[in-house]
């Protein structure tokens, strides 16, 4: 009965993704209920991608000072609902580069990096082994950055395929733009990615990405939004 249990799980799967049609390798013993309840083909496995409640569909809210200075408490990081990241922060250095000497300054923008990462475990999260280590399914990395004109250096992103170990890396995607910091931050700026055979191995994947922030009289962030990681059967 379990034998058939599973074969009828199986038939779901083959009718949802035609695995036999693409060549994609099913053997009886993966756990077949498991991966059509999870259907991690196609569905993204980033959690909470737009941590912030924004869509690039609109534009990115102008900001809102926070009044007068000691109105309310500093901030210091972006607020939303960070759940399934991991975030830190990076305070930088002062620059002063730019001023006379002899000259008073009152303030200095105090710039800082805001981390945001996460690792899926691609089989905790319905993959099996002969997928991704003979099929190799394409893996897709789109991402959303607002062009906040904070600096020209306002988002930076790395993706790593690693092994079982979560370590070892496998394959690695890196992007650090330089965005012109004239005119008004009104639109987002898409970053996207295709892994495709990386070789057998894989079993984790790694995600993250900084925004610059500032803080000088007010608090001000590059917001980013609709990050996805997506494994795709090829037609």
């Amino acid at each position: 009965m379990a034998g058939a249990r599973s074969s009828e799980w199986k038939q779901k799967c083959e009718m949802i993704w035609k695995l036999k049609q693409r060549k994609v390798p099913a053997p009886d013993s993966v756990d077949w209920k498991t991966v059509f309840e999870k259907k991690p083909i196609e569905r993204n496995l980033i959690k909470t991608p737009a941590p912030e409640g924004l869509s690039h569909t609109s534009p990115p809210p102008k900001h809102e000072f926070g009044g007068m200075m000691g109105s309310r408490p500093p901030q210091f990081e972006p607020e939303g609902d960070f759940t399934g990241w991991k975030t830190s922060r990076e305070d930088l250095p002062l620059d002063s580069s730019g001023i006379p000497p002899g000259a008073v300054v009152c303030h200095l923008p105090n710039f800082s990096w805001f981390t945001l990462e996460q690792r899926i475990d691609l089989k905790g999260e319905g993959l099996w082994e002969e997928l991704l280590d003979v099929y190799q399914p394409d893996i897709s990395i789109q991402d959303w950055y607002e062009d906040s004109k904070l600096h020209e250096e306002v988002y930076q992103l790395q993706v790593r395929l690693l092994g079982a170990d979560g370590q070892t890396v496998i394959q690695e995607f890196k992007l650090n733009p330089k965005n012109d910091t004239a005119g008004d931050p009104e639109r987002w700026l898409e970053v996207s990615h295709v892994f495709r055979g990386y070789g057998p191995g894989v079993r984790h994947l790694h995600f993250l990405h900084r925004v610059k922030t500032m803080r000088m009289m007010d608090f001000m962030a590059t917001r980013v939004t609709d990050s996805s990681v997506l494994v795709k059967l090829r037609d």
